[in-house]
């Protein structure tokens, strides 16, 4: 099942995110532990891929990184249980949410989407695809440099929401089709980026990306 989503960017039809699932993470942005997963999505024409580069977009001065693991899925999941579920996953990939925080914050305040802040063209870097096999979801490190200086250092085992309790969720409300990317949230110590900046993404002694 894996091999033909290596090329995930082409064959995917949606990237689903989850904010919040870091209890670390919510506290520095000074927001409350979800009861159940904070959902948006991103179009896949936020993606960008190894070695591209992320526009800093004029509409901001606040643009941020945020380092998260990556589920790629294999096959389709709608209702599927969260016994279940993990069958659906093809293999994994690290990726940066990428976010104007400054319009986020003020959509909060209004209470509108996020939508400007989160799904601008590569706002969605990520890396090669990792098979299945290679990464176990419960415990895996994730991290992000920017400039060689680590920003953050994070393990799944810190997760709020564990991936197939998220991917239940989802599945049981948006169906995830073949190729489809789901962000599983980001660990303490996201920042600002500046223009020029150099992002490196990592799970450590498995896969990496530069941007």
């Amino acid at each position: 099942m894996g091999s033909k989503f290596i090329d995930f960017v082409r064959v995917g039809s949606k990237i689903v995110c989850v904010g919040r699932n870091y209890a670390k993470h919510a506290k520095e942005l000074g927001n409350a532990l979800p009861e159940a997963p904070i959902l948006f999505t991103k179009p896949t024409t936020s993606f960008v891929s190894n070695g591209g580069t992320i526009r800093y977009p004029s509409i901001t001065s606040d643009l941020h990184y945020e380092v998260e693991l990556g589920v790629i899925i294999g096959e389709k999941a709608s209702q599927v249980p969260k016994d279940k579920i993990m069958d659906h996953v093809a293999g994994y990939t690290i990726a940066v949410d990428v976010t104007c925080r400054d319009i986020q914050e003020q959509c909060k305040k209004e209470r509108i989407p996020w939508t400007m802040a989160k799904c601008l063209d590569t706002f969605c870097p990520v890396g090669n695809f990792v098979p299945s096999s290679e990464i176990d979801p419960f415990n895996t490190e994730v991290l992000l440099k920017l400039n060689n200086e680590l920003k953050q250092h994070g393990n799944t085992k810190d997760m709020i929401f564990n991936v197939p309790s998220l991917l239940e969720y989802i599945n049981r409300h948006i169906t995830l089709l073949p190729g489809d990317l789901v962000l599983t949230g980001t660990p303490e110590g996201v920042g600002p980026l500046t223009r020029g900046d150099e992002i490196y993404v990592a799970i450590p002694h498995v896969t990496e990306a530069t941007f």
